[in-house]
Parts: C-alpha cells; structure tokens; sequence
C-alpha cells in the first residue's frame, strides 16, 4: 500500500511541474491494482541482453595485406559485388577466369542471391602459397521466387614473397568454391 500511494505521489507532483500538456518522464514504474510483488525488469537497451551479439572490434591500423583477415575482406567484397549483380567485377577477384565464370553461370540463375559469411579459416601454407578457407552460404531466391540456401567454401590463394612472383600473385585471391555436399 505503501509503493501505491508513493507512486500516486509521484504521478502527481511529475504532472504538476512543468507546462500544461507536457508530461515529465519519471523513473517510477506504475504499481498495478493489487500488486503485491516487485514490478518486472525493465526492457534492455538495443544491442543488449542474453541474444544481443558481441560487436566485432575495430581494426587497430591497417590490415596486412598478406594477412588471414585480408583474405576475408577478399570474400566480403565477393558478396558484396554478387548481392548487385557486379559479375564482371566480382570474377577480377578470381585466380582464375575460367574458373569465376563458370560459378557465374551457377549463381546467376538465381534471381536474388546474398552471401552469409562464416568465420574465417586459420592461414595453411604450401609450396610457395599461402591458403585461407572461409564458409559462407549462398541464401536467396531461385527463378521462380523459391528461398534456397546453400552451404559453401571459398578457398583463397595467394602466392608468397617468392622471387619471380607477379603482385597479382602476391594479392589474396579466390581459387576455387567447393559446395558443401548436401548431408
């Protein structure tokens, strides 16, 4: 009884201060008739609370080129570029032309196609290269407006600082997709 009229008290003296028609905001949380226990918890911020997800860090500086997370931004772009329909520009960050255009083909008879991307892969090395594989899943819809989603790698290549290589070589590029088998 005691929150009841403590609360009244307060509704009160909020609606007295001010101008006429302008309502104060008040920290009070209205006690419901006959409410005997606590008021439920406030609603948490946006961003915030058991499904909130951690926001990624910012970069400290520029990204190494020949890093692991410049390989990711290799596959960013790639969606980035497919989402609006960029074929030509998205197969410049292939290895390799014929192999761009033939997923081209694959991709294109969707009518919507967007790229979820998964966490990216630890750096592998082998005979001069250096290899990074992200997961990603193709999501959308197909010609007819069906919703498809379909499970990926993409493998990225670039060769190392070895005498002879080109810096096309040199730069983080997509060497192949392999679809995920369907399981």
């Amino acid at each position: 009884m005691k929150r009841i009229v403590s609360s009244i008290g307060a509704l009160a003296l909020a609606a007295c201060s001010g101008s006429p028609g302008e309502r104060q905001p008040t920290n009070e949380v209205p006690a419901s008739k006959g409410a005997t226990s606590e008021a439920e918890p406030p609603i948490p911020p946006p961003g915030t609370g058991p499904n909130a997800r951690t926001p990624l860090a910012e970069p400290k500086g520029p990204i190494d080129p020949k890093s692991a997370e410049a390989a990711g931004q290799v596959v960013q772009h790639f969606g980035a570029l497919i989402e609006q329909g960029r074929w030509a520009e998205a197969a410049k960050l292939w290895g390799n032309a014929d192999g761009a255009s033939d997923f081209a083909v694959q991709l294109k008879r969707y009518r919507e196609v967007h790229l979820e991307i998964g966490e990216l892969g630890d750096m592998e090395g082998a005979a001069g290269s250096s290899y990074v594989t992200e997961p990603v899943t193709f999501y959308g819809k197909d010609e007819i407006g069906k919703a498809f989603r379909r499970a990926a790698d993409v493998i990225l290549r670039r060769v190392n600082d070895v005498p002879g290589s080109t810096d096309e070589q040199r730069r983080w590029h997509i060497e192949r997709i392999e679809w995920a088998s369907a399981g």
